[in-house]
């Protein structure tokens, strides 16, 4: 089917999913997580043909994210019917105003429509975002990355199947088959068919659909997430936070690319950062961070020296940049300056400076001594999410199903005229 098909057909079917009932859409989504598991090897095979073709393409924690097993596949029917024991916020009434002609005026959730989701080496993100966009009462439609087309599609299978199953259309949850530059295009200027964009991935995918979609949008993902160690840390605490936030899963938009620290602790700090993230990784076999340092940083500790890109760059890879601060007001400054408002944390025992940091620093998660990886759908609550949202306007942070809606005024009367 040519894409414009495929949209044509979404568009058609939106209706009688917005109409289901919370039961209804439950028992699908059980179907769909069965579906899943059952196909468990077929998923596995295909995924193999991405991996074949990606390997020496992309780098090793590309890969990673790209790989299908065994637990991940159970995850993502888990995470499916977490999704299930959510609250539905279809039909639920946001406002009443009864006014004094006896007009009762309802603000009530809706769903958007149509939702595409524009996303790349990800597989996980497919049965995510067909579960989410399915309890909210949109049809979807999935342009995957061409490195991981045939897992997509072998997952889209599967869902389908599950929908099939209970006795609903296959065409609530859609699949590209055009994986090109131009397919994308398509995609974003569907005025007709689209009533709503997220794009995940990295910032050239996420640029390229801001400037160039003339469908609503949702800025999301890139993470240039900084850590900034305080004068009064326990830098024990620090130390743990920054190897969470850094090597749990470099890969992610969510992991730390940026480390702060203040002059008054850094003599001490640095020397205990190096050896807990080089020197510790390196004996336990794993992945050494490579610390790209800015002067002040690399007069106290060995490492490579960082050029300006450096605190512009979302690495995604085991590669840390690391600044030297005067005070809290400065570390919040350079925040200003490089982040891409995603994800923030200080660490401090000092009140005033955290009240400082989470009042100043414009970004959609703040943290007070905690990792950065917790910006999370799963973790904050929401179930799966479908993108964690960089802008204001309509969504800001974990978008889970009540950032999936949209609102309607019903207006009950009993014969009034103006």
């Amino acid at each position: 089917m040519t894409t414009l098909d495929i949209l044509k057909a979404a568009k058609a079917a939106a209706p009688s999913l917005a109409a289901l009932s919370t039961d209804e859409k439950n028992r699908a989504l059980l179907s769909m997580a069965e579906a899943l598991e059952a196909n468990t090897e077929t998923l596995l095979a295909a995924n193999r043909i991405d991996l074949e073709a990606a390997e020496g393409k992309i780098s090793t924690v590309m890969l990673d994210r790209l790989r299908l097993t065994e637990d991940r596949i159970r995850a993502m029917a888990n995470g499916i019917r977490e999704v299930v024991e959510l609250p539905d916020p279809i039909g639920r009434v946001i406002q009443r105003i009864e006014r004094p002609n006896g007009l009762c005026i309802e603000r009530v959730r809706v769903p958007m429509g149509v939702t595409a989701i524009i996303y790349e080496s990800r597989p996980n993100v497919t049965s995510d975002a067909a579960a989410l966009s399915l309890k909210s009462g949109n049809v979807c439609v999935l342009r995957g990355g061409k490195e991981a087309y045939q897992s997509s599609a072998a997952i889209v299978r599967a869902l389908r199947q599950g929908l099939s199953r209970c006795g609903m259309p296959e065409n609530w949850i859609n699949m590209l088959e055009d994986v090109s530059r131009e397919g994308a295009r398509e995609l974003m200027t569907a005025v007709s068919y689209v009533d709503l964009l997220i794009p995940r991935g990295g910032a050239g995918l996420i640029r390229t659909c801001v400037e160039n979609a003339t469908v609503p949008c949702i800025q999301t993902g890139t993470g240039i997430c900084h850590i900034y160690v305080d004068a009064k840390a326990d830098l024990e605490m620090a130390l743990n936070i920054l190897e969470n936030a850094k090597t749990s899963r470099p890969s992610v938009c969510n992991a730390a690319e940026v480390c702060l620290v203040h002059r008054a602790v850094a003599d001490r700090f640095l020397p205990m950062l190096r050896k807990r993230l080089v020197e510790e990784q390196t004996e336990k076999g794993r992945p050494a961070v490579t610390l790209r340092l800015d002067p002040a940083a690399a007069a106290i500790i060995p490492g490579e020296v960082a050029k300006d890109t450096d605190f512009d760059t979302e690495f995604l890879d085991y590669i840390l940049a690391v600044k030297v601060v005067e005070n809290t007001e400065e570390a919040i400054g350079h925040i200003a300056t490089h982040s891409t408002h995603h994800s923030e944390a200080i660490v401090t025992e000092d009140r005033a400076a955290a009240d400082l940091f989470v009042a100043a620093v414009d970004s959609a998660a703040v943290y007070v001594n905690a990792s950065t990886r917790f910006t999370d759908g799963g973790e904050f609550g929401l179930g799966c999410e479908i993108g964690i949202s960089t802008q204001k306007l309509h969504a800001r942070g974990p978008m889970g199903l009540e950032e999936l809606t949209t609102y309607k005024y019903v207006i009950h009367g009993s014969g009034q005229i103006r």
